[in-house]
């Protein structure tokens, strides 16, 4: 088990590894060390021991700062964590790149430095096949998953297809999104990009999810360039009477978290609760919710 982190004398102040000048988000931001890596994360700034907990999961070459639009809106119902897994953000990297497995592995260390037994796990892009790795590994502490714009898989290959769907992407998030998302592509850097996209698109991703038996939430954008349209993910979970949820998010792109977090905020409440998804006409913006599929081992809406 790694050292707890709010431990002070457990884990030594380094100069390399200080706080951000400014924070980024209501968040706490913390530094806390797994497996003789320092990883950096950021928490509701009120820890509630008694809430339920719910850890975000950033995606392919980011950090967690671009799920913190989302996580500050769920900040007071759930003890939330966003780390930066390590190899990605400011956590230090490992002696050896790690894959999807690794990073799964990796998840649940962190949450043992926090003596954390059960969680729920929300995900962007390619935190959802961690997400679905944990569920493989330690099925017995995954309370819930919810999976936002899953990525992996052939829908995304050969590399090439991937980068001119990134590139689409591009264009339809907010602008503000590139310079979150800039310095971090740049510290993770080239050769681990194709080294980790090798490793996502070989990732049994679909089976991987239909696999799953906890209740699952998972929410795409109909705008977002790497998924399958909503009708082709329709027909697809329509084959699995299993324990998925599947909701579409109007005008959306990939990166949910950042561009639509009252949205996904309002989802996410909702599907925690077992009630309806309905449309929350409080949150910005013009976008509209509307689930497009329930597996009929999904607990039913009360």
């Amino acid at each position: 088990m790694a050292t707890h982190s709010h431990d002070p004398a457990a884990v030594p102040e380094r100069p390399a590894r200080r706080l951000p000048r400014k924070p980024a988000s209501a968040l706490a931001e913390r530094w806390t060390r797994v497996d003789g890596i320092d990883v950096f994360y950021r928490e509701s700034a009120k820890v509630d021991l008694d809430a339920p907990v719910m850890m975000h999961l950033h995606g392919f070459g980011l950090s967690g700062r671009y799920l913190l639009p989302t996580a500050e809106l769920l900040q007071d119902e759930f003890r939330t964590l966003v780390p930066d897994l390590p190899g990605f953000g400011r956590s230090g990297k490992p002696p050896k790149p790690l894959d999807v497995p690794d990073l799964a592995h990796a998840a649940a260390r962190f949450l043992d430095s926090q003596n954390i037994e059960k969680v729920s796990l929300i995900g962007n892009s390619m935190g959802c096949p961690v997400i679905c790795e944990f569920a493989y590994h330690y099925p017995e502490r995954l309370d819930r998953a919810i999976l936002v714009s899953p990525a992996g898989g052939i829908n995304n290959q050969p590399l090439r297809r991937a980068v001119a769907q990134l590139a689409r992407d591009g264009g339809r998030e907010p602008r503000r999104m590139v310079t979150v998302a800039t310095p971090d592509y740049l510290r993770f850097g080239i050769p681990s990009t194709v080294r980790m996209f090798r490793a996502l698109t070989s990732y049994p991703s679909l089976e991987r999810l239909l696999a799953l038996k906890i209740p699952t939430l998972v929410v795409i954008g109909d705008r977002d360039p790497l998924m399958p349209n909503p009708d082709r993910i329709q027909q697809i979970a329509s084959q699995s009477d299993n324990h998925v949820l599947v909701v579409v998010v109007e005008g959306a792109a990939h990166a949910i978290n950042f561009s639509n977090p009252g949205e996904l905020a309002n989802v996410t409440r909702l599907f925690m609760a077992d009630k309806p998804i309905v449309d929350d006409p409080d949150s910005p913006g013009h976008s509209k919710v509307f689930e497009i599929h329930r597996g009929s081992l999904h607990p039913q809406a009360e």
